[in-house]
């Protein structure tokens, strides 16, 4: 398995957009959002990548395929918090391979501090997959909680890369 995790370019925005249509949809079944008038859900913070720098948008492939990213910012819901993953995403066909957990774990050592990671309380794959993913990079400073955030009810994960 060849994967390689890349910074976004401008030039590959669409490649976000089309991928974050993915995410979006399968989310769909937790948030009660509906498609815009062009048949799209749209992202309204992806320009932002590409213009604030504490945003980092980030491309997974697997021998040259995309099959996933994330976006990391600096946007959290709790104090002293310095990181987290705004938004992470492994096609189906490649998710319970290892994929997903390596790609976070080089997010967690790109950048070193206390991170805040958060899913939907209703997410329960999301869930299953960041509790494991967490308890396994940092056991000792992970910290779980269930907070209200922008109306719903999220799972919060707090550690020290």
């Amino acid at each position: 398995m060849n994967l390689n995790i890349q910074l976004a370019k401008y030039e590959e925005k669409y490649l976000l957009q089309n991928m974050l249509e993915l995410l979006v949809y399968d989310l769909s079944e937790f948030e009660n959002r509906d498609l815009n008038e062009f048949g799209k859900y749209g992202y309204r913070y992806l320009d932002l990548y590409w213009i604030e720098p504490e945003r980092f948008p980030f491309i997974l492939r697997m021998n040259e395929k995309l099959v996933g990213f994330a976006l990391v910012n600096i946007v959290t819901y709790t104090k002293a918090i310095e990181r987290t993953i705004a938004e992470f995403f492994v096609l189906k066909k490649y998710r319970h391979q290892g994929i997903g957990k390596k790609l976070a774990f080089y997010l967690f050592d790109q950048f070193p501090g206390k991170w805040e990671v958060r899913t939907l309380e209703k997410n329960l794959v999301a869930q299953t997959f960041w509790r494991k993913t967490i308890k396994q990079y940092a056991p000792e400073s992970m910290q779980e909680s269930l907070e209200e955030v922008d109306n719903w009810q999220n799972i919060i994960w707090t550690f020290i890369s």
